[in-house]
């Protein structure tokens, strides 16, 4: 299976998808390549919810491993994530190229990280990785599934990541220039917290605040005006993340003066006068001889 991500993940195809291996290598050949931003954290969560469920492909039996391919910093908490998902016993192997943060990738990488994680300074160093990255997984494989046929225990992803573990029906509203109040309908089964993400649509800072599991109820502020944000609510249990609620909504304009009056005129002064702007502390009043005269 493989996802793309950049601001928000995207599925190219599940582990379901296809049977041999021609078939995987002429869906890598047609993949288009996906630019943007890097919110690793997003992409691992997106991995968990979306990519390692029964219905994508992902057999409860089988061991569960993922692939991190990364060129950059995570613009938001990928240690995070990464946790959730090693919790579950996913193994992560984080593989860094060019502008990669070294450290990042070892504390989102499984242990022992002498095996897991990897750094290249260009995309077609890539290749060299390939024989040593194989033999690895492969191995790791065996050990695990050797451990299992032991007695040994290994956590499944539950297969219920429904109503039960899930919030639903997230409302945004009292929505101004700089802020927006979320509300939405916690799971049957209470989360130990929530997570709540939001960050620009078109790019920017990724923001999260953590809340009581109690709660379901949160103002964002200091938002930027006139912009479209991307708001997600992710219930955190103790070895599961449920399923992300998503929205998204765009802060109003600043309220601009409103009715300009010109009075006073003499032959070197006027005066101006116009309605307030909601919540303006100050004006900026620029003024120039038209069409092109003395400068401002």
């Amino acid at each position: 299976g493989l996802s793309q991500y950049s601001s928000d993940p995207r599925t190219e195809w599940d582990l379901s998808a296809y049977s041999t291996r021609d078939q995987v290598l002429e869906a890598m050949r047609n993949l288009r390549y996906k630019g943007g931003n890097t919110f690793t954290g997003l992409a691992l969560t997106h991995v968990l919810e979306q990519n390692l469920k029964p219905d994508a492909g992902a057999r409860l039996e089988a061991e569960k491993l993922v692939i991190l391919l990364t060129d950059g910093k995570s613009q938001d908490d990928a240690n995070l994530a990464a946790q959730t998902l090693k919790n579950l016993g996913i193994e992560i192997f984080a593989i860094g190229v060019k502008n990669a943060d070294e450290a990042e990738l070892k504390q989102v990488a499984s242990e022992p990280l002498e095996l897991t994680v990897y750094n290249v300074l260009d995309f077609p160093l890539l290749s060299s990785l390939v024989g040593r990255l194989t033999q690895v997984l492969c191995t790791r494989i065996k050990e695990k599934s050797n451990k299992e046929n032991t007695g040994s225990t290994v956590k499944d992803i539950p297969v219920n990541m429904g109503p039960e573990l899930s919030p639903t029906d997230l409302k945004i509203s009292a929505v101004t220039s700089k802020s927006m109040h979320l509300t939405w309908s916690p799971p049957l089964r209470p989360p130990k917290k929530y997570r709540i993400v939001y960050y620009p649509s078109k790019g920017g800072i990724t923001k999260e605040v953590v809340l009581d599991g109690a709660v379901s109820s949160l103002r964002l502020s200091n938002l930027t005006s006139h912009t479209e944000y991307l708001v997600s609510v992710f219930p955190i249990y103790d070895t599961v993340v449920g399923d992300g609620l998503r929205g998204v909504t765009s802060t109003l304009p600043l309220s601009s003066p409103r009715s300009l009056r010109v009075s006073e005129l003499s032959h070197n002064s006027i005066r101006l006068s116009w309605k307030a702007a909601q919540g303006a502390t100050q004006y900026l009043v620029l003024c120039s001889a038209a069409p092109d005269g003395a400068e401002d």
